[in-house]
């Protein structure tokens, strides 16, 4: 049986007309799907007993259901969750309770095709791309535990977890617009970042379609030949044609850029991998986050010390770069950066 929430607006009236409701009952349905986010036509108490009965007899709702919920020493929050065909993706709330910023990281497919050196989710291998609502459940829950757990709702979403954002294009931006349409939960969408690995075509339809949240180009080594070496993608998606796509975002949206930089000890955190960083900073205005290296089963890479990512940040301030450390939270759950893993998955 369809979800409901598979059904466009254009479609939820088509499907309320027929059914002889007036226009103001379709409002209510969707103001209970996307703004309440209910979990079943039970839950919808100013719809009539056999509106909510005509209804369930023609849809479902295919909700995502926690399946493990771990707690980490820092306070981030790892949840699992199970999707109606028995997949498992993962979501992450991260808390910055003394800066008032909570922040979740959702997913955006089950798995990942990109095959990443360090990425615990590329090990899993791709299954398919998460639904409009399964990406929009993550939020919506996630908001609920956040509420229920630091008394604050969430500040800020992440596109940062399972799978590349824009290789599910089509579902990740219809559920960006359900959170930020007044309609939905009326999020402004600079509060949203997506990171992306980097497809360049699809930066530039990103541009194309002047989308208004935030960028970020998950980098991690500033040429390409070190990054053929850890990211495949780049063989095909060289650092000039991200920067060029990346140049072209900026001018078209003027959303913020950032550059992702996962530090690798003896790899990329010398200073000449810097003076390359520091180049590719020049065509539009960028933040570099410096990320710890976060262990992985099976990964050679390690991660550099924090006197080497000091050194490092240091010399691309000297040089005009605006660039912070990001510290990994979650580590002990493998709930930071590249270790979303779906664990029982691979036992």
């Amino acid at each position: 049986m369809q979800d409901i929430r598979q059904l466009s607006d254009e479609e939820l009236v088509n499907v309320m007309e027929a059914l002889g409701q007036p226009s103001f009952r379709t409002k209510q349905l969707h103001q209970w799907l996307w703004q309440k986010g209910a979990s079943g036509f039970s839950e919808m108490t100013n719809l009539s007993t056999s509106l909510r009965e005509q209804l369930t007899d023609a849809y479902s709702f295919n909700s995502i259901v926690p399946d493990t919920i771990q707690n980490s020493v820092d306070g981030t929050i790892k949840s699992r969750w199970k999707l109606f065909d028995g997949k498992m993706i993962e979501s992450v709330l991260i808390p910055v309770v003394d800066e008032n910023r909570f922040t979740v990281c959702v997913s955006s497919q089950v798995g990942c095709s990109l095959n990443c050196a360090f990425c615990a989710t590329g090990k899993l291998g791709y299954s398919r791309n998460l639904e409009v609502y399964e990406i929009f459940e993550q939020f919506h829950l996630v908001n609920q535990q956040c509420e229920s757990t630091f008394f604050h709702p969430l500040t800020n979403i992440v596109f940062m977890g399972m799978g590349e954002p824009l290789l599910n294009y089509k579902n990740v931006l219809k559920a960006i617009e359900k959170i930020t349409s007044p309609e939905g939960y009326g999020w402004s969408p600079r509060r949203i970042t997506l990171s992306t690995v980097g497809i360049a075509k699809m930066i530039h339809k990103l541009a194309e379609d002047d989308v208004k949240f935030n960028l970020a180009l998950s980098l991690h080594a500033a040429d390409d030949e070190k990054r053929n070496k850890i990211m495949p993608i780049n063989q095909s998606n060289t650092l000039e044609v991200l920067i060029d796509a990346l140049e072209d975002f900026y001018l078209k949206t003027k959303g913020k850029i950032s550059f992702e930089y996962i530090a690798f000890n003896g790899f990329n955190d010398t200073f000449k991998d810097a003076d390359n960083l520091i180049r590719l900073c020049k065509r539009f205005p960028v933040k570099v986050n410096i990320i710890e290296y976060n262990p992985v089963e099976g990964v050679e890479y390690s991660k550099s010390t924090e006197d080497q990512i000091n050194r490092f940040a240091k010399y691309l301030t000297d040089h005009n770069v605006l660039a912070t450390v990001r510290r990994s939270r979650g580590k002990d759950i493998d709930a930071a950066c590249g270790q979303l893993a779906n664990k029982a998955s691979l036992s």
